[in-house]
C-alpha cells in the first residue's frame, strides 16, 4: 500500500480599508478540476512549492490569483531563519487541515495587506472583489455552505477577532 501525505498550502486574508471600512478580497473558485467546489467563495490560496519560503508563497499566490502586490504580512517580522539549517520558523494566523474528501491538504492562513487593483478573473478564479467584513460575516452566517471549506475556520476566527 502506497503511503500518501498531506500537502502544505497557504491562504491569504488580504485586508484593505475602503471608505473607512475594513474589507477583504474574495473570489469565486473556478478551477479546471474543481468539480463541486467550483462557484464557492474562497480566499487566494495555493500549495507551497518545494523549498519555497511560506511568505514568498503568500506573495506569489495573492499576485497570481488577484493581481495584487502584497505589501505586508502580519507576523513576518517575527519569523526566524536559521542559516545553519536553512530553515524558517513562522506563525500563521490560522491552520486548517482537511481530514476527508477532495485531497489531503494543510492550509496555513496569513493576514496581509496589498496594493493595486484586483483583476476580475484568472484561470483559477472569477468575480474577484473586495467585500466589507460586515457583509462577509452575514454571508458566512447565512450561507456557510457557499464557502470553500478550507477557508471557513480561518474566516470565522478572523471575524471573531474583528468582533463580528
Amino acid at each position: 500500500m502506497e503511503e500518501k501525505f498531506a500537502k502544505p498550502a497557504i491562504g491569504a486574508i488580504v485586508e484593505r480599508e475602503i471608505n473607512g471600512k475594513k474589507h477583504i478580497i474574495v473570489q469565486e473558485r473556478w478551477k479546471e478540476d474543481g468539480d463541486e467546489t467550483n462557484g464557492l467563495y474562497e480566499l487566494p490560496a495555493g500549495k507551497i512549492r518545494e523549498y519555497e519560503d511560506a511568505y514568498d508563497t503568500v506573495r506569489r499566490e495573492v499576485f497570481e490569483e488577484t493581481g495584487l502586490k502584497v505589501t505586508k504580512i502580519y507576523g513576518e517580522e517575527e519569523k526566524k531563519y536559521s542559516e545553519e539549517t536553512s530553515t524558517i520558523n513562522f506563525m500563521p494566523f490560522c491552520v486548517t487541515q482537511n481530514l476527508e474528501n477532495a485531497y489531503s491538504i494543510i492550509c496555513n492562513h496569513f493576514i496581509c495587506e496589498a496594493e493595486g487593483e484586483p483583476v476580475t478573473e484568472t484561470n483559477e478564479s472569477r468575480h474577484i472583489r473586495w467585500i466589507a467584513i460586515e457583509e462577509l460575516a452575514e454571508l458566512l452566517r447565512n450561507n456557510r455552505n457557499k464557502f470553500f471549506i478550507m477557508n471557513v475556520d480561518a474566516l470565522e476566527k478572523y471575524l471573531t477577532l474583528n468582533q463580528l
